[in-house]
């Protein structure tokens, strides 16, 4: 399906497009419109075991796929968002609102596509830091490699055997290694 967007947008006019939830989801960054690529299997199955592995834990964050956050006159979804469960949106039955936030997630991880800019991902990493967000993973499943960003300090490159760190609370207990050991199919 071809789109046309008009030719100068704000980002409220952005967010009243009847379109943008539509997979795959629409972002608005630097008041340009764009729709994020198509995953693939080691996308869909990195984003899932992650969200499974964290979400399986006693801590006080909730990770949540796919889920937009509006902040900085930015309209992006990451891959995974990580919030303190005292964060995430409810609606008037209590119930988890159906809108995105509009704060920088605590935690946002993006995993590159083979298509993606690593710059443009990069970025959108940045622009939560700086306003607001604790931590950012870029996972890269072709170089096998985690870069950790923090608002303080130069990022991490993990790879190997190096333990994946997450926020305080969230202890996966899991090295890259054994994170991408989860994209080999195992025979039936």
């Amino acid at each position: 399906m071809t789109i046309a967007l008009p030719q100068s947008l704000t980002l409220d006019q952005f967010l009243r497009l009847p379109y943008i939830e539509e997979s795959p989801a629409w972002e608005f960054i630097q008041g340009e419109a764009s729709q994020k690529p198509m995953l693939g299997g080691k996308h869909s199955r990195l984003k899932l075991r992650l969200a499974s592995a964290m979400n399986a834990l006693d801590s006080a964050y909730e990770a949540l796929p796919e889920l937009r956050c509006t902040v900085g006159g930015r309209s992006i979804v990451p891959d995974l968002v990580v919030l303190a469960k005292a964060q995430i949106p409810v609606d008037e039955n209590g119930d988890i609102s159906s809108t995105g936030i509009s704060i920088a997630p605590d935690w946002m991880i993006e995993i590159l596509s083979p298509e993606q800019s690593q710059m443009k991902v990069t970025r959108k990493i940045l622009h939560s830091l700086r306003h607001g967000g604790q931590m950012g993973w870029l996972v890269d499943p072709d170089e096998r490699v985690v870069l950790v960003y923090r608002p303080d300090s130069l990022p991490d490159e993990l790879s190997g055997d190096a333990l994946l760190l997450g926020l305080p609370g969230i202890e996966l207990g899991l090295t890259v290694d054994q994170m991408f050991g989860w994209l080999k199919v195992q025979a039936q």
